[in-house]
């Protein structure tokens, strides 16, 4: 990948911390699901979130 522009770099950033934030709303929310279909599904959000979130950080590395 080429080098990135600043407003890439920075949009890039910005959905670092929101897939940052996914995560740990989603595993807040698993956490309080009595029903295990529901928590299941958020427990994969969370788990979605955090993969999409490390997955932006190696164009940063």
């Amino acid at each position: 990948m080429g080098d990135l522009t600043e407003l890439e770099l920075q949009n890039i950033r910005h959905l670092i911390v929101g897939y940052e934030t996914s995560h740990n709303k989603m595993t807040s929310y698993a956490k309080k699901a009595e029903d295990a279909g529901i928590r299941q599904f958020f427990d994969k959000a969370a788990q979605d979130a955090l993969n999409n979130k490390q997955t932006l950080m190696q164009y940063l590395g």
